[in-house]
């Protein structure tokens, strides 16, 4: 790859920054704003010191900002978090970049084959084409990484628990070990729910967790996305909590009993 200028902090640790500013190259300016951030010597103390781990938080962080500003509809909010979210990706990148692993160059040529690779219908000669095929070739990409072998390899921690709960499940049903219809997953639930008001104290965490997992299973069966739903409950209660506190500027003072009636009547009022 042809070299453009060298910039502060382009080299360190003997490896050499692939510059990204060559014209035609959008990112490149963000690119070089990193590598100056990240120069151990005069860029920035907090952006310089920051790793894959301390920076990961900041990364989930900004994917759900981007849901955020779509689920509001807020277009102009949209364009600033993905900026933020794109940052994440130049920051790690930059981060493999100095310790001699990749760079975004590798970062964006690495997901185009795989988008390439996933798509034979529309990239290569396959002559059908749809999900299942792009299903087969994860499914083999999975199985040629170590470790990678089984149906629910490859799922990641990272995920919010409900949206892994629900991939796991839908992993485990690809190869047959699913309820046949709703009634198996609603019957379970009353399971848990005896489970959990029988358990000791020290055993509660397991079975609220196998509870939640029963709900997750019932919302898949019935075509729902628990993730979703939930956030919608959250928006929900919010809603309706900042009703209440508007209309009583003394609400935490009330009794119960006031709070009762007030929650009732936020209910009743329409969502915006």
């Amino acid at each position: 790859m042809a070299q453009d200028q060298e910039l502060p902090g382009d080299r360190f640790h003997g490896v050499e920054h692939r510059s990204a500013t060559s014209s035609g190259n959008i990112v490149g300016r963000i690119v070089a704003i990193m590598a100056r951030l990240r120069d151990p010597a005069d860029g920035c103390e907090w952006d310089s010191v920051q790793t894959f781990a301390t920076i990961a938080p900041y990364t989930i962080e900004e994917a759900y900002e981007v849901a955020d500003a779509i689920a509001r509809g807020d277009m102009a909010d949209l364009k600033d978090e993905l900026g933020d979210l794109l940052l994440q990706v130049v920051f790690h990148s930059r981060i493999a970049e100095e310790a001699g692993l990749f760079d975004l160059h590798d970062v964006v040529n690495a997901i185009s084959d795989k988008m390439e690779r996933r798509h034979p219908h529309i990239f290569g000669d396959a002559d059908d084409g749809g999900h299942h095929l792009w299903e087969q070739v994860k499914a083999a990409e999975r199985r040629a990484k170590p470790g990678q072998t089984g149906a629910l390899a490859g799922v990641a921690l990272g995920l919010p628990a409900l949206a892994r709960a629900e991939k796991l499940q839908k992993r485990a049903a690809r190869v047959g070990f699913d309820w046949p219809d709703a009634t198996g997953p609603r019957a379970k639930i009353d399971e848990e729910l005896g489970e959990v008001e029988a358990a000791s104290e020290t055993e509660r965490l397991e079975e609220v967790g196998d509870l939640l997992f029963s709900v997750v299973n019932w919302a898949r069966h019935l075509g729902i996305d628990p993730e979703a739903a939930l956030r919608a409950a959250n928006a929900k209660f919010e809603q309706r909590f900042a009703t209440m506190e508007a209309e009583d500027p003394s609400f935490a003072d009330r009794s119960l009993a006031d709070k009762e009636t007030a929650w009732s009547r936020a209910k009743n009022s329409p969502l915006p």
